[in-house]
């Protein structure tokens, strides 16, 4: 029999062993219990009877290997009967340059719904790779490339599955507007038509700020972030819902993020 991780293990379950904490006799009252054991004299062989062991269980007594249905394309969900994005199963899309928060209002997002609900970020992914990793600040090349689509490929394959167990994912990911084959329609193959993209745009001034409390691989120059927040504010007329949390917090971005959100789920956005 299987048991969980960290939990003792029970008594062997041998001759004059029952359950655990009551000895033979206290399980048979007024019988002798069974001989006991005798060790084989020195030099000798074992001679008793063969040992007994436990009976198999049968599959309704294991554990860890509960069937999973596989993932689809993810649909649009169905409209929520209350304020907000209420119990809905839904994937979203959270767009936006480094430094506007995605990551952040994802997960808070993800963590205050009451319904199950998973957060899955492109660049903790594609940092899986730990020897080889391509860090695009050092030059744009095949490798980074090719890591960007397989982050973004897993990170589809984790929404499906996520979906299709009936647990809500919020992805996050730098989705340029001019590359739309790669961007949004790589995102719609790989999770499905229903993923509802929202983009994230505070104003210049405050993704720098952002951007310079950041460390690591994750920190731009500010060159970059300008050039990435200009190629961002080509969503501006896109027909994709956009939120400037320039003057927001986390919590109100979060909430903002929401009431988008279903109104997306009413009327989906074309792209």
């Amino acid at each position: 029999m299987q048991h969980a991780v960290g939990a003792p293990l029970p008594p062997p379950q041998g001759p004059g062993n029952g359950p655990v904490g009551r000895p033979y006799q206290a399980q048979h009252p007024g019988h002798p219990g069974p001989p006991p054991v005798q060790p084989p004299p020195p030099g000798q062989g074992w001679s008793g009877p063969a040992p007994r062991h436990a009976p198999v269980p049968s599959s309704r007594e294991t554990t860890g290997h509960v069937p999973l249905p596989p993932g689809g394309p993810v649909p649009l969900p169905a409209p929520p009967v209350e304020p907000g994005t209420g119990a809905a199963t839904l994937a979203v899309l959270l767009i936006g340059p480094a430094g506007a928060g995605k990551t952040t209002v994802a997960r808070l997002w993800a963590a205050r719904r009451r319904v199950p609900t998973a957060h899955v970020s492109l660049d903790d992914v594609r940092e899986w790779v730990c020897s080889g990793f391509a860090d695009p600040q050092a030059g744009w090349n095949d490798h980074s490339e090719v890591q960007y689509r397989l982050a973004r490929r897993t990170c589809g394959f984790a929404a499906r599955n996520f979906l299709a167990n009936g647990i809500s994912c919020i992805l996050d990911d730098a989705v340029f507007p001019d590359r739309p084959v790669v961007g949004l329609g790589g995102w719609k193959r790989h999770v499905g038509p229903g993923l509802l993209p929202v983009v994230l745009l505070p104003g210049l001034e405050v993704v720098l700020e952002r951007n310079a409390e950041r460390s690591g691989n994750r920190r731009l120059s500010d060159e970059e972030v300008a050039r990435i927040h200009g190629r961002m504010a080509g969503w501006y007329g896109s027909g994709l819902p956009i939120i400037d949390n320039s003057g927001f917090d986390v919590e109100t971005t979060a909430r903002v993020l929401d009431d988008v959100l279903a109104r997306s789920i009413a009327t989906p956005p074309t792209w």
